[in-house]
């Protein structure tokens, strides 16, 4: 089975997660409903999920809102169904070649098997149409499908590029999600722009995992917006990106403070964390931070006195740079204004 925590992602907070439940422990004890508004592959809204708790995720990339609902969404699934597909999957073969296979095969994948994912997201899309599938069965196998990709494609476990070497022989093998579905009944989902959702949300626990630089996601995983979209754009360039103007984050622009303020001025709840590297301008210009720890605090003194937590933190990076003493660092607000 495919574990949440088992997808390759920049800034993923599954190392650290002890580290924020040490501090909600201390700093909250109870709480009834929790929202992850930058959710990501979803580590830390699963890590809270209990029978008696309201998690709320949100996360802009499509990809990333179809793995939340896999995971997270409580809607009823035949998991019979879904292991058989899985395996007549994994059996198949095919030889003709696709949209999938023409475009990034030779590049992040060998030909054999770009044809195979390519065949495969079309035959889900088929099954999902002729209602052969439902929803939570289609966002089980498209996520199957994306966890199983990304353990064996050409890249530094991202997107931005490819290895430029011959592509050894690829084992690719889909698997069941391990989903625990009883623990969903008062879960939200959403694919939204996190600065439109806190307006229209209330929760006990705010946390906050906005991207830290100009290193936009969906540049860095273009290819599985692509292929969870599956709606065969024009794409270009070596990586053979498609047009992402619609999913740009505006926390990986230069209005990232501005966006942070207005996040947490309009936030309806009881506590907010915020995790923020201490990346700053020890980086090249494209990994420091952009929003410094001057406006972190400016902002988040707005609604209380704030707390900063400090721990060790090795990062998935891009695989060129490490730097010995980065810090992840979470900021804390019990709300009071």
């Amino acid at each position: 089975m495919y574990k949440i925590s088992q997808r390759r992602y920049l800034g993923n907070k599954n190392s650290i997660l002890p580290f924020i439940d040490e501090i909600i422990q201390s700093e909250v004890g109870e709480f009834d409903s929790l929202c992850d508004i930058f959710s990501g592959t979803g580590v830390v809204g699963e890590y809270f999920n209990a029978k008696d708790k309201k998690i709320i995720s949100n996360d802009l990339l499509y990809q990333n809102f179809i793995s939340l609902n896999a995971f997270l969404n409580d809607e009823d699934y035949d998991e019979k169904k879904v292991l058989n597909y899985i395996a007549e999957f994994n059996a198949s073969t095919p030889t003709k070649a696709n949209y999938f296979s023409k475009n990034f095969g030779g590049r992040y994948f060998s030909d054999e098997v770009a044809k195979k994912i390519g065949f495969i997201r079309q035959e889900i899309k088929k099954l999902y149409i002729s209602d052969a599938i439902n929803l939570k069965e289609k966002h089980i196998l498209i996520t199957s499908l994306n966890y199983a990709i990304d353990r064996i494609a050409n890249t530094v476990g991202h997107y931005d590029a490819y290895i430029k070497k011959e592509i050894r022989e690829q084992s690719f093998e889909m698997k069941m999600l391990d989903i625990d579905n009883e623990k969903n009944a008062l879960n939200e989902v959403h694919n939204t722009d996190a600065n439109m959702l806190i307006r229209d949300i209330e929760c006990d626990v705010l946390y906050m995992d906005p991207p830290y630089n100009s290193r936009q996601y969906c540049d860095a995983y273009h290819l599985l917006e692509n292929l969870s979209l599956w709606q065969k754009p024009e794409v270009f360039g070596v990586a053979k990106k498609f047009d992402r103007s619609k999913i740009k984050s505006e926390y990986s622009k230069r209005s990232a403070a501005e966006s942070f303020d207005d996040l947490v001025v309009n936030a309806k709840c009881k506590y907010m964390l915020l995790s923020y590297n201490n990346m700053a301008k020890r980086g090249n210009d494209r990994s420091n931070a952009k929003i410094s720890d001057e406006d972190i605090i400016k902002s988040m003194s707005k609604r209380g006195e704030v707390k900063v937590y400090e721990k060790d933190y090795k990062a998935f990076t891009t695989g060129k740079s490490e730097h010995a003493d980065n810090k992840e660092r979470v900021f804390f607000v019990k709300v009071i204004k």
